[in-house]
């Protein structure tokens, strides 16, 4: 016999083992039986309502009322307490208080078994329902949980599987009566049948239509004037709470967030939007903007008005520009009705309001059609005049002079050079206006104290200091007028005209560099032929492949530049004009605002000290 069988031989003898006779078996604690009445036990019940209507309380109390029959049914058991969640989801543990403090008081050793209806009630989210149960299993001595309904108790070892099963069906369930629930709001919105929760300024007729609540409308049209007027939502808030106003919850300490979500809620010029937010996660139900994640429904004249039309859109207009500094009441649009920039409008500063296709329209309605695209020129020599057919007027970038025009833009600010501010005598504030239809950007003198004036430098002692101008209200629009890549900054070269003491430079956007990064990602369409140059790549025009500049004639036949140095009507500093697109809100005038703003202080006043 080799040794493998050897092995072998004495593996089979060592496993017929000895006599049993010869071993002591010590018997194992039974496991315990959770009706055992000889044992005592501290037990907590555990009772879930999924809503806090009304017509759910009477399942609430029977809960409640059931386990205390069984708790009293078994003298061995102590009952701690009952730990009740009315009106909260079972999927998410987020304001579950009476769940949490349950469990805490089973973690500090309070309790020794929990009673609950079913797997469900407990927990409709399979990680927690198991998590919690493996974390009671786990303490010292464990905590079971006695489910009724499925007649399961966790620390049966047999138990585990039929639970995991039971909580993976229960979060099943919500999963379908999430998209079930969703399913039906898509299909009310659809029809024009939308929530109406509670809203200051409005009641509920019988049908649970909006019907305007006259004594808390004067609070929301207070709210609306002041804040046209140009006062702040603390400080509208902090004037609510001195006058003792109540909002809709009875509250009487307004806070700056609430006041805002009213400045907000298109419902107080009679329209409706349907699912400004959505629930992402079932489980979780944290609500999130809804940035067209679902469908949206706007419903326009659904109830009776609070605030007019214009009025609100004015107010969404001066909240989206809040952060630009603008605090007047809404700014025109203005356009040069004459002198050589006739055409041109004026760009405000701190007011993203406009668009881009508002510059367009108040230039046209000046300018017209005076600006064609630009035919074949016709040209006609006198005798003897040298002919420049063929020649170019080079462009300034191919020439390497001190002093040049020129200005760099980002999306959020332009930078001048030094030589476009002496060529002002360091004149600080500039005005700057647009052509959209020729891409043409011009800059003037200012003075100070005028509302679309910008400061572009200052002085310190004997030296002038160069300072960026913040565009972020308005270049985003200016991108987009002249079909600029917002992530590249651009550099212009401007040419200086002055006529009686009044000078202008104008920058040809047409003739713009691209300031490419060399991080730039390189799938980013820029068509442009490139140089390297310092820190940038610089990108110019891909028409600039075939020459120098443009043709001799025209360039001097150019209309819009023809204008600049004709013997024409200058009027370079000419005042514009407003334009008013039918488009564009016309709101209250100041005067109206401020009467009314006192007249409804006054009148709250009176139903205070009579109320």
């Amino acid at each position: 016999m080799n040794d493998k069988e050897t092995q072998k031989e004495k593996i089979r003898e060592r496993y017929k083992g000895i006599n049993i006779d010869k071993i002591d078996i010590i018997p194992a604690i039974p496991e315990e039986n959770i009706f055992d009445e000889y044992r005592e036990q501290r037990v907590a019940v555990y009772v879930r309502v999924s809503t806090d209507d009304p017509r759910q309380t009477s399942s609430y109390e029977l809960q409640k009322n059931h386990y205390l029959d069984i708790v009293n049914h078994h003298p061995n058991w102590d009952l701690v307490d009952i730990y009740a969640d009315e009106g909260i989801s079972g999927t998410s543990l987020n304001h579950r208080d009476s769940f949490i403090r349950m469990i805490n008081d089973c973690l500090d050793g309070k309790i020794d078994l929990i009673v609950a209806k079913s797997v469900s009630r407990f927990a409709r989210n399979i990680l927690d329902c198991v998590g919690y149960i493996y974390k009671l299993k786990k303490l010292q001595p464990p905590v079971g949980i006695f489910f009724e309904a499925e007649n399961l108790y966790t620390l049966d070892k047999n138990s585990e599987l039929a639970i995991a099963i039971i909580a993976a069906v229960a979060q099943q369930e919500s999963c379908n009566k999430s998209e079930v629930m969703n399913a039906s709001i898509e299909m009310r919105f659809r029809r024009g049948i939308f929530l109406t929760p509670p809203l200051l300024g409005y009641d509920k007729d019988e049908d649970g239509q909006l019907i305007i609540n006259e004594s808390e409308a004067s609070i929301i049209r207070l709210i609306f004037f002041m804040y046209l007027y140009g006062y702040t939502c603390i400080q509208i808030a902090d004037t609510l709470t001195n006058l003792g106003c109540k909002t809709k919850k009875e509250n009487i300490k307004w806070a700056p967030g609430s006041i805002l979500g009213i400045l907000q809620n298109e419902r107080y010029c009679g329209d409706v939007r349907a699912r400004k937010t959505w629930t992402p996660d079932y489980l979780d139900h944290k609500a999130k903007k809804n940035k067209q994640n679902r469908n949206q429904y706007y419903y326009k004249d659904n109830h009776e008005a609070i605030i007019s039309r214009d009025d609100f859109i004015a107010v969404q207009h001066f909240i989206n520009n809040a952060k630009y500094g603008n605090k007047r009441i809404m700014p025109e649009l203005k356009v040069i009705n004459n002198g050589v920039l006739k055409g041109f409008v004026t760009i405000h500063p701190h007011w993203g309001g406009f668009r881009a296709k508002d510059y367009i329209l108040a230039s046209e309605s000046i300018a017209g059609n005076e600006y064609p695209i630009e035919k074949e020129l016709n040209i006609k020599l006198p005798k003897g005049e040298f002919d420049f057919r063929g020649y170019e007027i080079a462009r300034t970038q191919f020439f390497n002079t001190s002093g040049k025009v020129f200005m760099t833009i980002s999306s959020k600010n332009i930078a001048f050079s030094s030589g476009c501010i002496k060529k002002f005598n360091s004149i600080p504030y500039i005005e700057m206006l647009i052509l959209p239809q020729k891409k043409l950007f011009a800059v003037r003198p200012s003075e100070k104290d005028k509302q679309l004036s910008v400061r572009w430098s200052k002085r310190k002692d004997d030296s002038i200091i160069y300072r960026a101008v913040s565009g972020a209200a308005f270049l985003e629009t200016i991108y987009e007028i002249l079909e600029w890549n917002l992530l590249l900054k651009y550099r212009v070269y401007g040419t200086y005209y002055i006529r009686n003491n009044m000078p202008v430079i104008i920058f040809d956007m047409g003739d713009a560099e691209s300031l490419i990064p060399k991080n730039y990602n390189e799938h980013q369409s820029v068509s442009n032929s490139i140089s390297v140059s310092g820190k940038s790549i610089i990108g110019y025009p891909t028409e600039w492949i075939h020459g120098f500049g443009n043709n001799f004639y025209t360039h001097a036949q150019t209309k819009e530049l023809e204008n600049f140095i004709s013997s024409g009507i200058w009027d370079a500093d000419s005042e514009g004009a407003s334009f008013a697109d039918k488009e564009m809100p016309s709101i209250s005038n100041k005067k109206y605002i401020d009467d009314k703003i006192k007249e409804t202080i006054t009148q709250i006043k009176k139903e205070t000290e009579n109320g």
